[in-house]
């Protein structure tokens, strides 16, 4: 097809904004999709995504659809909506040249609107601005269109108001990408250039690898090479999406399709990596790879590697398992490159990993794909942030685990991660979110009315504060009706110190935590609380301690057994049971010194747990 008549856009929204019914009726329209086989969230493929009604992964789609007697191709990447899948859609804005902006006519701008326009603002893309669900009762149409304008700078006209479950309006959003996103401008006679921006496994063909062509194009059954990594492979077949795999021979300049490779290391096909049909000789020249070929091909961009946020280790509940989780996380770390992970060690565990992640509801989610889809029992440690360490010597270093802080007597400076948090809310819930953000050492920065009832709050807080409960807080306290996004602004020096538990006078490593000075005591209360009620009682009394630096800061006792040693005794004087009372002081004392105490490896799994 002429590459004048190709349109590459993707949708983007804030979550549940109506993104993947656009796209169902987009596959309905252009008859992409036999109605017999259509149904809600055809997209959204994962049996996860259907259950939470969210999209989790990009999905792309190729449709034709003809206006004015000329055939278009249009390439629709489906992308999610929650803040942790951001890096998704940049992903997915890095292979289009235009971006269908949703926003709910019930509920307005959010606040991920207002992040994924900036995406996409940056990668100067053709955005169509879209007022979605103007059949609902409940449509504010006309006070969100006085927001599109406002805030967003749009004008008036140009936006267009659709009802993606009836329907209605949605052809005239086809026809505005036909006319407002550019054709792609890639040179079909240049050598070949295609942008990886998603892969996936497949057990029975190895690595398939989802291309935008840039330039040149790569046909079927010839050799190609990998610039990034440095390999050749072959492509066993080329196609597009339909939204199911459909063979073509070929993909050409400015079109998005699949190339099914031979590799069988889910770790070869990076997502960001430039493909080339090109002859390329590679050599290793002091450690780096370089390219010597007939014509030279210069690598694309890419994307910026993902930074993780959350930290969490997640370990096999039978260690007979471990080789199992190595390789499931192996092949989900091909479909989600924003996953990091690394090994790690915990004697009263076992081996399993260290992993990182861009937001919690990540976390969530490649756990439950690993109990799913590789049939895996776990145990998850709670999340944690990393840290910079300042030595006094004037190094620096990074650690993500309480077992990784130095001696104290060699640290200059702890610092945290903080992010800047952008919350959308009815105004009514200002004074109790404003509260909310205090108590957690939050810093304001801007609140900005967007109407005369809802309200943009900035505020910057350490990270370690938002991860764990203060989305659920911030949906408790207002109903549901508050919108988060957050990104990370930098580290900041802290009182950060490491929070070390005593059992019977000795330290057990695995439950030490890094914490900031001020909520120290309330979160060691807490682990003594759950610890007394998971150890056993012995015969005699065991002490449970909170310790910073030497100093204990709290302390609770687990009761020693109580056995009636006198319950024989009869008659005779007092003597004899205080002789029988004193010999088991005596006894216990020597059990108190050199007893061991036996916490049991379910104690050790019940505390990790999130």
């Amino acid at each position: 097809m002429n590459q004048k008549n190709i349109r590459n856009f993707c949708i983007i929204a804030h979550i549940d904004h109506g993104k993947s019914t656009l796209a169902d009726r987009f596959l309905e329209l252009t008859n992409t999709v036999e109605k017999r086989e259509m149904h809600e969230q055809y997209l959204d493929t994962m049996e996860l995504e259907q259950e939470r009604g969210i999209t989790i992964k990009l999905q792309p789609v190729t449709m034709s659809y003809q206006l004015q007697s000329t055939n278009y191709k249009l390439n629709l990447i489906d992308t999610p909506g929650h803040v942790d899948f951001t890096y998704e859609v940049s992903r997915a804005l890095a292979a289009c040249e235009g971006a269908v902006l949703v926003v709910d006519a019930t509920q307005g701008i959010q606040a991920q609107t207002l992040a994924n326009l900036h995406l996409a603002q940056k990668q100067n893309l053709k955005i169509i601005p879209v007022l979605n669900k103007i059949d609902l009762p409940n449509a504010e149409p006309e006070r969100v269109v006085g927001e599109l304008v406002t805030i967003l700078g749009f004008r008036k006209e140009e936006i267009l108001k659709i009802s993606a479950k009836t329907g209605e309006g949605v052809e005239e959003v086809l026809k505005e990408v036909i006319k407002k996103v550019p054709a792609p401008a890639g040179d079909s006679k240049a050598p070949s250039r295609a942008l990886i921006f998603d892969s996936t496994y497949d057990k029975h063909r190895g690595v398939v690898a989802f291309v935008r062509v840039v330039d040149g194009a790569l046909n079927s059954r010839e050799k190609i090479s990998l610039l990034g990594v440095g390999r050749e492979t072959h492509a066993l077949e080329t196609g597009y999406f339909s939204p199911k795999f459909v063979k073509k021979d070929g993909l050409y300049a400015g079109e998005v399709g699949y190339i099914v490779t031979d590799f069988r290391e889910v770790s070869l096909a990076r997502v960001g990596d430039t493909i080339t049909n090109e002859k390329i000789n590679f050599f290793k020249q002091t450690g780096s790879l370089s390219q010597v070929g007939e014509r030279k091909v210069v690598p694309l961009p890419g994307y910026r590697e993902p930074k993780p946020m959350v930290y969490a280790s997640f370990f096999p509940s039978e260690s007979d398992d471990y080789p199992k989780l190595r390789d499931a996380i192996g092949k989900l770390k091909l479909s989600d490159s924003a996953l990091f992970y690394e090994p790690v060690t915990v004697a009263a565990i076992g081996t399993g990993f260290r992993c990182g992640f861009l937001g919690l509801l990540h976390l969530d989610i490649v756990q439950e794909r690993l109990s799913r889809e590789y049939d895996l029992d776990l145990v998850v440690t709670s999340p944690t942030v990393e840290y910079k360490i300042k030595f006094k010597t004037g190094k620096e270093g990074i650690i993500h685990a309480a077992s990784d802080m130095p001696d104290p007597s060699h640290i200059e400076e702890v610092s945290e991660p903080w992010a800047k948090l952008e919350i959308f809310t009815p105004a009514n819930y200002l004074g109790g979110i404003i509260d909310l953000l205090t108590k957690r050492r939050g810093i304001q920065k801007n609140i900005e009315y967007a109407s005369e009832s809802r309200v943009l709050i900035t505020f910057e807080v350490p990270l370690s504060n938002v991860i764990v409960d203060f989305y659920d807080k911030l949906k408790g306290l207002t109903s549901g009706y508050a919108s988060l996004n957050y990104e990370l602004v930098g580290f900041r020096p802290g009182d950060v110190v490491k929070m070390d538990i005593l059992v019977a006078d000795e330290r057990i490593d695995a439950f030490s935590a890094i914490v900031h000075k001020s909520v120290a005591t309330s979160e060691g209360r807490e682990i003594l609380t759950k610890l007394q009620d998971l150890i056993p009682r012995h015969q005699f009394s065991i002490a449970l301690q909170v310790v910073i630096g030497g100093k204990i800061i709290a302390r609770e006792t687990i009761k020693a057994f109580r056995k009636d040693v006198t319950k024989g005794l009869y008659g005779g004087d007092d003597t004899r049971k205080k002789k029988v009372l004193q010999k088991q002081k005596k006894g216990k004392a020597r059990l108190k010194k050199y007893g061991r105490v036996n916490i049991p490896q379910e104690t050790f799994i019940e505390v990790f747990k999130r």
